[in-house]
């Protein structure tokens, strides 16, 4: 089986209405090339201060959430809104929550952000996600018409147990919604992805920010898709717009047959 699938990389800033409206613009591009999977980047609908976080969480369902399922189910795809932030009733933090929309525009699955970006790199960037963010619990993968897809978050990428553990309950796609930063984007980001997407023999849909946001930080942008032995199919330039690779079943079928790496672990959990 193969399909179209897009990634969308924006630059999102404060103005939740004129983010969420330049996202419905790309997606509408994306459904004119007749893709069948599109993907936002993290946090798509609202970036600003660490200090306003809390009072644009939404409920899910919400705002934002009936506007990516109408989205959904007027185009006729699979939605992967990258990342929005969840309120969490009695809780002054919010959960960081990527939402899968099936074509009818239901939510196929949740997934809250595991790992949570708290770092000081010397010259770099210092940031403490856990100060306003709660951790998910729960390794996400949604069945689809077309294949299981598996779920994650930007910092989730440096942890590849996540990363098997979603192959391991069958993910043949996994997202990768981003805000990555400048500094680690350059070191790391393209042979993160791309090793996520060899040792896990899955395509890998990467849309990330791009730019700087004069209330948050600067991004590293270059969302990805990547294929299972690791090629690189298609990479955004530095401004926002979408990018298109063909995702091919039938090949990521042959690349497991003809190197079984997946089959001959030696190490499982316990």
């Amino acid at each position: 089986m193969k399909f179209l699938a897009a990634a969308i990389q924006m630059l999102a800033m404060p103005d939740q209405k004129a983010n969420l409206e330049e996202a419905e613009a790309w997606l509408r591009e994306a459904a004119r090339m007749n893709t069948k999977v599109v993907a936002l980047p993290e946090v798509f609908n609202w970036r600003g201060e660490k200090r306003e976080e809390r009072t644009h969480a939404e409920a899910i369902p919400g705002p934002t959430t009936e506007v990516m399922a109408r989205l959904a189910r007027g185009f006729g795809f699979y939605l992967l809104a990258g990342s929005i932030l969840e309120e969490i009733p009695g809780n002054n933090k919010a959960y960081n929550t990527s939402l899968l929309f099936d074509p009818q525009g239901r939510i196929l699955a949740r997934y809250r952000k595991l790992h949570l970006f708290d770092v000081d790199i010397e010259g770099g960037v210092s940031i403490l996600e856990s100060a306003t963010r709660e951790p998910g619990t729960e390794i996400v993968v949604a069945k689809t018409e077309f294949c299981p897809m598996g779920l994650s978050i930007c910092y989730d990428l440096r942890f590849p147990e996540l990363y098997r553990a979603l192959a391991t309950k069958g993910a043949q796609i996994i997202f990768v919604p981003s805000a990555f930063t400048v500094p680690t984007g350059e070191a790391h980001w393209e042979p993160l992805l791309r090793a996520r997407a060899i040792e896990n023999q899955v395509y890998v849909i990467a849309p990330d920010q791009f730019g700087k946001n004069p209330k948050s930080i600067a991004t590293y942008g270059n969302s990805m898709i990547v294929d299972p032995w690791g090629k690189v199919l298609a990479r955004a330039p530095d401004y926002a717009g979408v990018i298109f690779a063909e995702i091919d079943l039938g090949y990521l079928a042959r690349v497991r047959s003809e190197l079984p790496a997946l089959s001959h672990r030696k190490f499982t959990e316990h």
